[in-house]
């Protein structure tokens, strides 16, 4: 490793080309940073007792041989940033010149000594070249040509931002002396002797933003020839992060932790911002097999994960039972499904025994849920469960596991389940009561479903602590404990797209009015289109209907004997819970 302090125009004059790999991020300088950078030249620029201002570091990476045309490669591994932002400044400011001769700043020595190279062909014209999007706009910008189809905004927001600055009545020799004293720290590495990678690291760990995908991504392809690392991103990683779309930045490093949670074995889920570690840890000590074998399975997994989390499987049927486990914000239940979509997709698993399963992981968090069981030990749950299933008999095994746990990782009985499906407070379940809801409508029409959004849920008994005569009547005496114990159960709650007209209206007007529960075409509304009274006695009748229907809808297995490795889960979950009460 060699480190100079030089000026940045230094570094740039000369037969030189600067490449962003393709695997980096693109450019994201905004408007706000370059305001600094130009106050920086400014006042550099204006002030004759400034001799330099230290603006960072360019690291790059040199083979030590110059390409046929004299022009020397250099990988650039850090600086990308302020190398791209000052080019846009000097493609701004050697169109000022043009228009404006005479300044004492020359544009045509700008254009060839720091901008391009005057005899370099085709792409290495370019001193600089960017990546993806951002590579043809930074030359049509350096060339004044027409911008290509797919822009980068971040390249022209902050070129014309320049454009404007310049044009503001600022001097252009003074921008030019302000630009000529920014100096850089330049680090060359040579790729035989020094090691990229931990370069990166530390020069990255100090707080800048760089989330664990970037730091994997980096990981993986820094270290690798130019041709191996284009064929890798091409091939695997830029699809991802197709697979993705806008949600790489935040889902990316989900899925990262999920598959290191299954791939590593380990049954322990690493945590959110040590994911990179993990990684780094995963590829020495488990995974001795080449790093494009490493890449495909991360992306196969990536592939899995998307389809299960995105409901972008072939199978709508699939799709349909996802996005009610995502609906329930079953998260934690993602090791699990990851490495059970992976053999299902690799024909280890039927289609019918996945489904089923599928069910069976929602029918076993919903139904915790409602029996108000606390989720922090699901995370282990699901992260453990895939390492004692017997894969032979895949679907019974699974079945007889969950049914094994005991304690606070029970699957709750059917007695259980209804005792607090009855009773339980639905209103406060937030996102799940209208995902409650729309099950109990849908179960017996799943081809032509209602889209609860397209209704708001409706209190049969009103909400008002100060109840009209009418109601106070309907419910006897002691309305006030009636109205208390019931007023968010199941039993009282239902859909209606009339809300505001229902109001607190008796029970038989909002049955018989217009939009009632009378002409609902709502399955819920069924049973009040025909009661004749609204009290704690027709309540508790309908939530135990609905109750019957909640059982079929989000069933428990019926097996006659847990097999051993279901009871020994259960002995642990014992333990577990001895030793946090400890």
């Amino acid at each position: 490793m060699k480190a100079d302090a030089v000026s940045i125009l230094h570094l740039l004059n000369g037969l030189k080309q600067f490449t962003v790999p393709i695997y980096q991020r693109t450019y994201s300088w905004t408007p706000k940073q370059c305001e600094q950078l130009w106050d920086d030249i400014i006042r550099a620029g204006q002030n004759p007792d400034i001799p330099g201002h230290f603006v960072g570091s360019i690291v790059y990476i040199h083979d030590g041989v110059p390409l046929a045309s004299g022009i020397q490669a250099f990988q650039v591994i850090d600086g990308q940033q302020r190398l791209t932002t000052l080019a846009l400044l000097l493609a701004a400011l050697a169109r000022a010149a043009r228009s404006a001769p005479n300044t004492g700043v020359n544009a045509d020595l700008i254009q060839d000594e720091y901008l391009t190279n005057h005899y370099g062909e085709g792409p290495r014209h370019y001193k600089l070249l960017l990546t993806q999007s951002d590579r043809d706009t930074l030359i049509s910008v350096i060339e004044g040509w027409p911008l290509p189809p797919q822009t980068s905004q971040p390249v022209i927001e902050n070129f014309e931002f320049f454009q404007r600055k310049v044009a503001s009545g600022a001097n252009l020799a003074t921008i030019y002396e302000g630009i000529g004293k920014l100096l850089v720290v330049q680090i060359s590495l040579d790729r035989t002797q020094d090691n990229p990678q931990l370069i990166f690291e530390s020069l990255n760990s100090t707080g800048m933003d760089l989330s664990q995908a970037d730091l994997i991504r980096n990981y993986i392809l820094m270290g690798l020839p130019g041709d191996e690392q284009a064929h890798l991103y091409s091939q695997f990683w830029y699809p991802m992060e197709q697979l993705f779309g806008a949600n790489y930045g935040a889902d990316f490093d989900y899925f990262m932790r999920d598959y290191l949670t299954v791939a590593s074995g380990a049954g322990s889920i690493p945590n959110i911002g040590k994911v990179y570690e993990r990684f780094k840890t995963y590829r020495v000590d488990k995974h001795s097999a080449s790093i494009t074998d490493l890449v495909r399975d991360v992306y196969d997994h990536a592939v899995y994960y998307t389809r299960l989390a995105y409901q972008m499987d072939p199978d709508p049927e699939v799709n349909a039972i996802m996005r009610d486990i995502n609906t329930l914000e079953a998260d934690v239940t993602y090791p699990f499904l990851l490495e059970m979509y992976a053999d299902y997709a690799r024909e280890r698993l039927s289609r019918s025994d996945m489904l089923a399963l599928l069910r069976l992981v929602e029918s076993y968090v919903f139904r915790r849920a409602i029996c108000d069981i606390p989720t922090n030990s699901m995370n282990k749950t699901f992260a453990t469960l895939m390492g004692s299933v017997d894969k032979s008999h895949y679907r019974q095994s699974v079945e007889a596991l969950l049914l094994g746990k005991t304690s606070y990782r029970r699957f709750p009985d059917d007695d259980e389940f209804r005792r607090m499906f009855v009773s339980r407070n639905i209103y406060d379940l937030t996102r799940r009561r209208a995902y409650l809801l729309a099950k109990l409508e849908n179960h017996h029409h799943a081809k032509e479903p209602i889209t609860v959004k397209s209704y708001t849920i409706e209190h049969i008994m009103p909400q008002t602590p100060n109840l009209p005569a009418s109601w106070k009547a309907m419910l006897g005496p002691n309305w006030q404990q009636v109205q208390s114990t019931y007023l968010h159960t199941i039993g009282n709650l239902t859909l209606t797209g009339y809300n505001p007209e229902l109001s607190d209206h008796p029970f038989l007007e909002k049955r018989d009015m217009a939009g009632g529960f009378a002409s609902s075409p709502l399955a819920l509304n069924a049973d009040l289109a025909t009661a004749e009274a609204w009290n704690e006695q027709a309540i508790i009748a309908r939530a135990r209907r609905l109750a019957d229907l909640a059982l079929q809808i989000w069933a428990r297995p019926q097996l006659a004997q847990a097999p051993a490795s279901a009871a020994v889960i259960a002995d642990e979950d014992e333990e577990d819970e001895e030793a946090a009460s400890a």
